[in-house]
């Protein structure tokens, strides 16, 4: 592993600090410090405490039942998730409060109150269960975003039947793949989805991944497009969702659900290119995401909060569904792209609806850099009162940005690492407590334990290496799913007794983290990962092709970008139109996300004298820096002759 360190060099020396504006410490939720001392001296009965904020069943008789690498939380202690995030909050004030503001794509808005919300998922809980659904038994919920999604998830909560939601974007194949690895009984889509003015057609890519799955039963289907959508319906396995819906009975027992039953699974790509089903329980899960939701956002009564993630990653889950609504909080979704019609799409919708909290990823921010200021000059953003960013690390240009344009210089800003794996926000400053350095997470949320730590495992208390985890946290992942031998190999090997997050990170004097990114094959595209195995599989999967090997190279908007250097079967020629083939190709099998920036043809590739790819090498030339260590290839030539081709091609 080689941690690139070099860019970070400059944020060590980040000398601008902002202080919480006097105000908003005076009104936060968290002022001072001492919640930091109080979680370090204990941190079980720590948690313990914010667990009691939840409705239990039946309470715990253990915090913490830890045997390395594998956790439990608050054992014996019996909770319904989707009880905790509506049935508790009808029965107060909140019952005719906004749960979920629903932006569509066409300037449809719907609002659903915690009623009109409790109605509709105990209405699919109890569908899902007419059709057989038992505990236990997994859902695969594939849509756009629309209501219909958060609500399906809720109904899986509350019969405890987990849910694997796979992001609309990807293809028929990645959703094949993850519904036979989940073996989910029943694929809950839509007769299509809108993005940028098109028609996403979800059902014909759920009919041709249905091709290759045994294990579903039945398929529910969203009305979102209509006509245009021109879908066909299976008889006896397709059934439209609004006349399940209509005679369903409105009150649907929730189960009591043990602290460690599993709530979701999520998929996300693996170094080995096979996706990893991240699994998380209901208990531990619930009381990371209910008080990072609260603390790190200092979530009122009154605001209006907006995650713009999709839902279909693990942000929007945390984030947009179970975080928010736990809290009672109003959760705004929004179903297009931040420049449909128009390049001020987002902040149209910050005026419309007041929003107050703003959480979004640094790609956007460098896109909305990248358009100009005029664009938010033309709304009023004055309600707006916190930001936030999530899913990689952000430069201190774009933090300035985003702190001076769309925060008027008022708002905090809440710069959070996570992960899928972790479930909450681990790294976070609390907005009323913590001083802001541009581009610094700053320091590890109350409770966890974050170290930075060398090759050898030893702790760098100033410096750079790799992010390692040194206590269990409530919202950790249990295991992968029917792989638990990946789950410690590829989490708890590499350092004993330390999870490895597969990230480097720096500690500057003051303590502050500043993450520098992934150490492995996994690229950050605009906050999603993808596996470099993924997309050379794919790639090789082509027949014209007979090696491939990808690369993340450092990318101005998005993070990183995907660079494709491809070897060719004996006697193809390369050509442009087979470059955007190939593009073509990989979007087909994997998404549109994979689709690669730029395809490099070569004779051959980069290997040591034992046959491994050298990537190091490839991103050296794709990132246009002197080549590292050449000494161990079995051809150097081949990485010299490469290297000049492609100065070639830039100039």
């Amino acid at each position: 592993m080689e941690l690139q360190t070099k860019p970070i060099e400059a944020l060590l020396e980040e000398e601008r600090v902002f202080a919480p504006p006097k105000k908003f410490r005076e009104q936060a939720i968290i002022k001072d410090e001492s919640v930091y001392k109080k979680a370090a001296k204990n941190p079980e009965k720590f948690w313990e405490e914010i667990a009691k904020e939840l409705e239990w069943y039946k309470k715990w008789r253990k915090v913490l039942k830890w045997k390395p690498p594998f956790a439990e939380w608050f054992v014996g202690g019996k909770i319904n998730v989707s009880y905790n995030c509506i049935d508790r909050h009808v029965k107060t004030f909140r019952k005719n409060k906004a749960a979920i503001i629903w932006e569509g794509e066409l300037g449809e808005t719907q609002i659903l109150t915690y009623w009109d919300l409790y109605r509709e998922v105990n209405k699919f809980a109890n569908v899902l269960r007419s059709l057989g659904v038992k505990k236990g038994e997994r859902v695969t919920i594939y849509l756009p975003m629309i209501p219909e999604l958060p609500i399906a998830m809720l109904a899986c909560a509350r019969i405890g039947a987990p849910h694997s939601v796979v992001f609309g974007g990807f293809s028929a194949e990645s959703l094949r793949d993850r519904i036979n690895d989940a073996q989910a009984k029943i694929l809950i889509t839509a007769d299509g989805g809108y993005r940028r003015g098109n028609i996403v057609p979800l059902k014909k890519n759920a009919d041709e991944a249905l091709k290759e799955t045994r294990s579903i039963e039945k398929v529910i289907v969203v009305r979102r497009v209509g006509e245009k959508a021109q879908i066909e319906m299976k008889e006896g396995r397709d059934l439209w969702w609004h006349e399940l819906m209509k005679d369903a009975p409105s009150y649907a027992e929730p189960e009591k659900m043990d602290s460690e039953d599993m709530l979701y699974i999520l998929y996300t790509s693996g170094t080995t290119g096979k996706p990893k089903g991240i699994v998380h329980t209901t208990g531990g899960y619930l009381v990371g995401v209910h008080i990072t939701t609260k603390w790190v956002f200092d979530l009122k009564e009154e605001d209006t909060y907006w995650c713009t993630a999709d839902i279909g990653w693990v942000t929007g889950h945390s984030y947009i569904v179970y975080g928010p609504l736990s809290n009672g909080a109003t959760s705004l979704m929004y179903e297009g792209a931040p420049d449909y019609p128009d390049k001020d799409r987002f902040w149209e919708i910050v005026e419309k609806h007041k929003v107050t909290i703003f959480y979004t990823a640094p790609t956007a921010i460098r896109t909305f850099m990248k358009w100009g200021e005029e664009y938010p000059r033309k709304h009023d953003l004055s309600s707006l009162r916190l930001l936030g960013t999530v899913g990689e690390p952000i430069n201190p240009e774009a933090w300035m940005w985003y702190y001076e344009n769309i925060g008027g210089k008022r708002c905090p800003i809440v710069d959070t690492w996570w992960q899928t794996e972790t479930g909450m926000i681990m790294i976070t400053p609390l907005p009323g407590v913590t001083r802001l350095k541009p581009g610094s997470a700053t320091k590890p949320f109350p409770g966890i334990e974050a170290d930075i730590v060398d090759d050898n495992g030893k702790s760098i208390k100033t410096g750079a290496g790799y992010l390692v985890l040194k206590r269990p946290w409530p919202a950790m992942l249990r295991t992968i799913y029917g792989d638990p031998e990946r789950y410690v190999e590829q989490y708890w090997s590499r350092f004993p007794g330390m999870y490895f997050t597969g990230d480097g990170a720096k500690r500057d004097k003051d303590g502050y983290f500043w993450l520098l990114g992934r150490v492995d094959d996994v690229i950050n595209v605009a906050g999603h990962r993808v596996s470099t195995m993924e997309v050379e599989s794919a790639l090789v999967d082509h027949p014209l092709v007979a090696e491939a090997a990808v690369i993340g190279r450092k990318d101005e908007l998005k993070g990183q970008a995907i660079t494709a250097f491809v070897t060719l079967k004996e006697g193809v020629e390369s050509s442009s139109n087979l470059a955007d083939d190939l593009k073509r190709h990989v979007v087909k099998k994997i998404g549109a996300i994979a689709r690669p920036e730029e395809i490099i043809f070569t004779a051959e590739l980069p290997k040591t004298r034992s046959g491994k790819i050298m990537r190091r090498l490839l991103r050296d030339i794709a990132e246009g820096r002197a080549l590292g260590d050449t000494t161990t290839l079995s051809d150097p030539a081949v990485i010299r002759e490469l290297k000049e081709k492609y100065e070639e091609k830039e100039t």
